[in-house]
């Protein structure tokens, strides 16, 4: 891992292969080159822990492991051995496992304020399943999303409301703002008796209002929606039961996926048995197709996620996540503040999700800026997108990332006082992910 040392022609190489065959170039806009400073868009060889390989044989310490799914590392023993132990007895079948049983009581044992859970491959299926759920339901049309989380799924009810709408019919999705409880009653009320479910994460960067989350649950009971809260991010990392099972509220539909399998494609939908059995079979209801997916059950992958709630019932997972995470918001903000940048690279967030803002000489977000910083990064052996700790992190590779950090800062500097980051970043700025251009 050291600064600059080594080549990154096959990496390039490889990219144009992906450009050539996969639009994008990767499979999750989020992984897109795009978002990295030109030339330095590692491909992944293979990863161990919080470590991780490209194809010219650079290391790397790495955060945000799978876009937060890889809570417990890369290849963790665990995880690795049930899937091992499953694929040999196969992964698929004309009917359901003896598997699909024990992972549903399972996450129910986790997560207590659901009744009922139906697994699927990824957090889009899961969560727009909620949103057909509760326009059944309600029998009403519309939906409500927090306009201050930033994605909920990729079909059309939520796509179409992004600066990336192109394809996408006019949707009935309204939004409303987090931690504004009089802004929602307002939405609610103009919009009476139209809004099927309001979808949002309990959480943000910081912790909600006291009286938030309940006022939420209120309101959602005074109009009679649905309150269906998103848990991809939160779930595995608030607690083993998400947001609600640290804040106490109870949402009528809640949604899991990222850390519920460790990496392996493995969601969820819970929720309320009256909710719920609307789309089963055991109810006089008009049927509701719900989720019917031929590798939605597919056995090693819930293997795996039984695998990840063993560890975390066994294990403080949660506690070393944020010892991890504080240790490093500390390092991070030392080292800023030593470096004179200290109000232009910001940590932000929950220590089990850390995030760093990058801000330029008016204290405004900058892509450039960002560009820069990550380029520092990069060259120093961190492979950073965020900070999001995952358990596999040792203490040497947080003081490691630190000092990288440090030396990023001093080159974040020289570009605060020319005024001028471009001069630093090798390279076009790194863009956001929804934008209306490519």
């Amino acid at each position: 891992m050291h600064r600059g040392t080594r080549s990154r022609r096959r990496s390039q190489e490889v990219n144009e292969r992906l450009h050539r065959a996969v639009p994008g170039g990767a499979h999750t806009y989020a992984k897109g080159d795009d978002q990295y400073p030109e030339g330095l868009a590692p491909v992944i060889s293979h990863g161990r822990g919080a470590h991780v390989w490209d194809v010219d044989g650079n290391r790397y310490i790495e955060y945000g492991s799978g876009l937060r799914s890889v809570v417990l590392g890369h290849a963790h023993p665990r995880v690795v051995g049930a899937v091992q132990a499953q694929i040999g007895r196969g992964t698929n079948f004309v009917r359901p496992s003896l598997v699909e049983a024990e992972a549903a009581e399972r996450f129910l044992e986790t997560v207590p304020t659901a009744e009922m859970v139906k697994f699927a491959k990824n957090g889009s299926d899961a969560t727009t399943a909620a949103v057909r759920l509760a326009r059944a339901h309600t029998g009403r049309p519309m939906v409500a999303v927090c306009r201050d989380q930033p994605f909920f799924s990729t079909d059309d009810w939520f796509i179409g409301t992004t600066p990336m709408p192109s394809g996408i019919p006019p949707q009935d999705t309204l939004a409303f703002p987090y931690g504004d409880l009089d802004a929602l009653d307002a939405l609610l009320t103009e919009h009476e008796g139209a809004i099927a479910c309001l979808v949002m994460e309990a959480a943000t960067a910081f912790d909600p209002p006291a009286d938030y989350l309940p006022g939420v649950r209120a309101l959602a009971d005074r109009h009679g929606c649905l309150l269906v809260l998103d848990e991809m991010i939160t779930g595995f990392r608030w607690s083993p039961a998400g947001a609600q099972g640290l804040y106490g509220v109870v949402p009528d539909l809640s949604t899991f996926g990222k850390a519920l399998g460790n990496g392996f494609a493995v969601s969820a939908l819970a929720g309320r048995r009256e909710v719920m059995e609307r789309g089963g079979l055991r109810h006089e209801h008009e049927r509701v197709f719900l989720l019917s997916t031929t590798h939605g059950a597919e056995t090693h992958s819930l293997a795996a996620a039984m695998a990840v709630m063993d560890v975390f019932a066994e294990e403080d997972v949660i506690g070393e996540l944020h010892r991890l995470g504080d240790r490093l918001r500390a390092g991070v903000s030392q080292a800023a503040t030593r470096a004179g940048v200290g109000e232009h690279v910001v940590v932000r967030g929950r220590s089990s999700n850390l995030v760093f803002a990058t801000l330029d000489g008016t204290g405004r977000p900058s892509q450039e800026y960002r560009t820069l910083f990550l380029r520092e990064l990069v060259r120093g052996g961190v492979l950073g997108p965020s900070f999001v700790v995952s358990a596999a992190l040792t203490d040497e590779d947080v003081d490691r990332t630190i000092e990288v950090v440090a030396d990023a800062c001093e080159v974040y500097r020289l570009a605060l006082e020319a005024g001028d980051p471009l001069r630093y970043t090798g390279g076009r700025p790194v863009k956001p992910v929804f934008r209306r251009f490519a």
